[in-house]
């Protein structure tokens, strides 16, 4: 684990944005309880490769029209219990720091790895979680009788 210190700009990156932060088990149970709308799990890391375009490119597709109802993130390496928790949720998708996963009334519909983080601008990465926020969590207008 690194020092606390160190990584308060990395999780206020997040925070900033409008992220949740979780820290226990029992938060993320509380978050992901609520089975309606979207909500988006970030798992930050300290990793510079994946993590320093994987931040701002969170915050850029965050600014788009169409974006989760609900947004969280949880600390790989530091807040281990509540990272543990939240992969459990994403079911048989291998453990990944960064990553990105974006559920749908409760179920997981798009998860991006650190191996399609890493290779990545943060524009890159905001286009694609952009994408799947239009997809997934944009909303319906219907038509007035």
């Amino acid at each position: 684990m690194y020092p606390e210190l160190l990584i308060v700009p990395m999780r206020e990156e997040l925070t900033r944005a409008g992220a949740k932060e979780l820290r226990t088990a029992a938060e993320v149970d509380a978050a992901l309880a609520d089975k309606n709308g979207t909500a988006l799990v970030v798992v930050n890391s300290v990793c510079g490769c994946a993590a320093g375009k994987m931040r701002p490119g969170v915050r850029l597709a965050l600014q788009s029209a169409a974006r989760p109802d609900r947004v969280y993130t949880v600390f790989a390496g530091q807040d281990r219990e509540a990272t543990e928790r939240a992969r459990e949720l994403f079911g048989a998708v291998p453990p990944s720091s960064p990553s990105l996963a974006l559920f749908r009334n409760g179920e997981l519909v798009h998860f991006v790895p650190r191996s399609e983080i890493e290779s990545r601008t943060a524009q890159d990465i905001a286009s694609r979680l952009s994408g799947a926020f239009e997809h997934f969590c944009a909303k319906t207008v219907e038509a007035n009788s």
